[in-house]
Parts: structure tokens; C-alpha cells; sequence
């Protein structure tokens, strides 16, 4: 196979100027696992593209391909310039390029490239993380790999822009934060910790989020919504004995937290539910979640992912307590 110079594939794609490949996401907050999607509109100059090579930067750590139908994925793992913490665990190294090869994406057609990982924590805001990106076509190699940040390169790498974890989506009454999985979160008087969910099987349709939610003030809210980038959509659901028979049902009004009190969301009890899973849950990851408070407004925090049949946050063992119903049975309205 003909390899052309750098030099060469500037000249392939200057008639593709408004083309390049770019990233799906523009934005990822630090201490948010994230997908990073690659998209690939075009070959090298009426060529189809046959393999896809990918570099992830310093600050996206615990990456995981996402396999693609019809293509060989290869992996290359390095060292970490700065160690990562994994829940408790050091890791010095781990994936720093994916290579998607022996596809056949035609010049014409369009397509993406995923891989899934976690931005580190302590990355500025504003930081900007270069993921670098070969096509391999027959005759030539469509390069973006250039990571200067300059508006007149033929070249750019595809790019994302850390934001903070704590920020204003202007709902009038009330602030959005974030924070890392396992600290307790407070929306005005509303304090929310041990957030988690359980791993899902691969197919798994839905999904189950759980927490702990205290209300400080003096009135009382209603946790009316949630939603996240892996879900379809989410519900406020309660499981409760009717006769003999254990059922659940949406909660459509919402889950009441009573002033001056606490309501645990667990298994067999009030939880979320992730509707139409849009990927695996997997154990020792994390899922970013927004609620929605009648009263406080929104917050985003992220849920650790436990075993399969977790009982609580970083739980890996399966315990009894089903049926029980949380501290207070304030369902609908």
C-alpha cells in the first residue's frame, strides 16, 4: 500500500476545506466519563477510507472502543504523563489509540467512530484535547492531526473543550453543579448523595439509578425528571406490594421529598429508570444525570456503576430488602 507524505495529504484535502473530520461533542465536563465520536465525511479524494486510526490525548483516561460491524479493531496502550485515579486504584497507563481497519467507508458516505473514556478531573476549564485522526484510503492518507489550534490549517484535530463541572443552564430557579461520584451534592436545600447504578447486561433495555435525597428547608420539593445521554428518556418509578405482587409504576407527578426529610431512592423501592439504553452500564464506570426538582431546578451528577446486583453506592454484593419502601412513602400527589 502507497503511504503519501504529510505534505501530500494537505494537497488531498484542500477541496475538502469544509469537510474535515471532526468530533461529534464539542464539550465534556472534567470528571465526566464521555463518549468521543469521531465523524468522517468524506475519503481521500474520491477514495474510500479502509482503516481508521484514532490518538487520545493526555487527560481522557479508562478508554473503550466501541467495535464497529464489518471493521478489525486494534488497540495500542502507553503510559499516563499524569497518573489516573480509577476509583481508588492508580493507573500509570492505559489505551492512547484505536485503529478501526479493513472497512470500506466510500468517498460519498459518512460515518462514525467511537470510543468511550473518562476526562480527568483536574483539567482546567477551557483546556482543549486534541484526538488527532488518520484516514487510510488505497492511495493516500486523509491527515487531521494537527493540534496548533490555528483557523488556517488545511489539517485541524479533531477537538473537544473541557468545561467545568459546575455551571448555569438558566433555569430561573435554580443553578445546575456536578461533582464527583460519591461526594453529596446540594441544590439550595436539597442535599443529594451516594448516587449509583447497577451494570447492565449487553442489550439491556433499561437501567436503574439510585440515591439519597435530604431536604433541609422549611418546604417541600418534587423530583419531577430526569434525564441523561445514554437514556432514551428516564422516569421516577416506585415499586410497591399490591396484594401478593410485587409491581412498579411512574411515579407521573413526580416523587415528593417533604420538608425536614429524607427519601432514599433504592432497589425494590423509589428509583430512576433509564428507558431504551443507548449503550451497556459497566461496573467501575460512571453515568452523568440530570434531575429536575420542581422547586430547586436542575443538577448533574454522576452515578458510580456498581455490580450487577448493587445494593448501594460501591456495593458488589447482593443483599435482601426487597419491598422495602424508602424512609418516606411520599409518592404522587
Amino acid at each position: 500500500m502507497k503511504t503519501i507524505t504529510i505534505a501530500g495529504a494537505f494537497a488531498l484535502m484542500a477541496g475538502s476545506a469544509l469537510a474535515h473530520a471532526t468530533l461529534a461533542e464539542k464539550e465534556a465536563q472534567a470528571g465526566s466519563t464521555t463518549k468521543i465520536t469521531l465523524r468522517v465525511p468524506h475519503g481521500c479524494q474520491g477514495e474510500a477510507t479502509n482503516k481508521v486510526r484514532l490518538t487520545l490525548p493526555d487527560g481522557f483516561y479508562a478508554a473503550k472502543p466501541m467495535p464497529k460491524a464489518g471493521w478489525e479493531l486494534q488497540t495500542q496502550t502507553g503510559p499516563y504523563t499524569t497518573p489516573y485515579n480509577n476509583h481508588g486504584r492508580e493507573m500509570t497507563e492505559g489505551l492512547r489509540e484505536v485503529i478501526w481497519s479493513g472497512g470500506h467507508l466510500e468517498d460519498g458516505w459518512y460515518d462514525e467512530f467511537t470510543v468511550r473514556g473518562t476526562i480527568g478531573k483536574n483539567i482546567a476549564p477551557g483546556t482543549v484535547l486534541y484526538f488527532p485522526a488518520l484516514q487510510t484510503c488505497a492511495n493516500g492518507i486523509a491527515d487531521w492531526t494537527d493540534v496548533s489550534g490555528s483557523h488556517d490549517v488545511a489539517n485541524p484535530a479533531p477537538k473537544v473543550t473541557v468545561v467545568a463541572a459546575a455551571m448555569d443552564h438558566g433555569h430561573g430557579h435554580g443553578h445546575q453543579h456536578s461533582s464527583s461520584s460519591g461526594e453529596t451534592v446540594t441544590l439550595g436545600a436539597l442535599e443529594i448523595s451516594n448516587p449509583f447504578s447497577r451494570a447492565t447486561l449487553p442489550n439491556a433495555p433499561v437501567a436503574g439509578g439510585f440515591m439519597t435525597i435530604t431536604n433541609t428547608g422549611k418546604a417541600a420539593d418534587r423530583l419531577i425528571g430526569a434525564a441523561s445521554d445514554v437514556a432514551g428518556h428516564m422516569e421516577v418509578h416506585e415499586m410497591a406490594m399490591n396484594g401478593d405482587v410485587m409491581q412498579m409504576r411512574e411515579l407521573k407527578d413526580g416523587l415528593e421529598i417533604p420538608a425536614g426529610a429524607t427519601v432514599t431512592l433504592k432497589p425494590g423501592s423509589f428509583h430512576l429508570m433509564f428507558m431504551d439504553l443507548k449503550e451497556p452500564l459497566v461496573e467501575g464506570e460512571t453515568v452523568s444525570v440530570t434531575l429536575t426538582f420542581e422547586q430547586a431546578g436542575d443538577v448533574t451528577l454522576p452515578l458510580s456503576i456498581g455490580a450487577i446486583n448493587a445494593k448501594s453506592h460501591g456495593g458488589h454484593m447482593n443483599h435482601s430488602g426487597h419491598g422495602n419502601h424508602g424512609d418516606h412513602g411520599h409518592g404522587s400527589r
